[in-house]
């Protein structure tokens, strides 16, 4: 909590976003670090207990009340500079309604690459926004999580992997073996669970045709 409420005395909060006269994402940075300091919420772990929720159209199929919790829900440990990042990525999507280009963000937080400005890493951080679909969950999220960010700025991080997971249809009750980084591997590659079910669905009507 203290490196990222530190943002507020950095270059790019007091200058940067001044220099692009946008005030009002200065205030909701702001706002979204005193609820993040208020609720100082920890990085989770392999099994967190508790109730857990979804939607119920979804209900049947990702829930499973023997758990008594969720599994593989630990975030990732980031870098600093990848931390502020977030929370302005996130602030932005939360004002804006979408998520920012690259060139978007403060010049003190773009990252160090000769590259950057050529237009070739306008999505390198992505926010997945609420209430809206997700884009696909690929291998690549193994490697590092600025393409999975998670919308809520109180949370400044990337995707658990039971979070991807569940955007991958898999249920609650699917553990997740490896380290972590091969627990995305496996996330990332799979087939949605769910679809396959529809898919499976689908060809057992027909075979049950013939």
């Amino acid at each position: 909590v203290k490196i990222i409420c530190d943002s507020l005395d950095s270059h790019w909060f007091c200058h940067g976003l001044r220099a692009r006269k946008i005030q009002e994402l200065q205030e909701h940075i702001v706002a979204a670090m005193a609820e993040l300091e208020a609720l100082d919420l920890g990085r989770g772990s392999e099994f967190v207990k508790g109730k857990v929720s979804v939607c119920d159209d979804l209900a049947w199929w990702y829930l499973d009340d023997r758990i008594g919790g969720i599994c593989n829900h630990s975030s990732r440990a980031h870098m600093n500079s990848d931390l502020h990042r977030y929370l302005f990525a996130s602030c932005f999507a939360e004002y804006y309604g979408r998520s920012p280009k690259i060139l978007e963000f403060p010049t003190r937080l773009l990252p160090k690459h000769k590259n950057v400005r050529s237009g070739h890493f306008n999505d390198r951080f992505k926010v997945q926004l609420a209430m809206q679909p997700s884009t696909t969950i690929t291998s690549h999220i193994s490697k590092d999580g600025h393409y999975y960010i998670h919308y809520d700025p109180a949370q400044c991080r990337s995707l658990t992997v039971r979070e991807a997971a569940r955007l991958q249809t898999f249920p609650d009750n699917y553990f997740f073996e490896g380290n972590r980084t091969e627990q995305y591997a496996q996330v990332g590659n799979a087939v949605p669970p769910l679809l396959a079910r529809e898919i499976a669905s689908v060809v057992e009507k027909i075979l049950k045709s013939i």
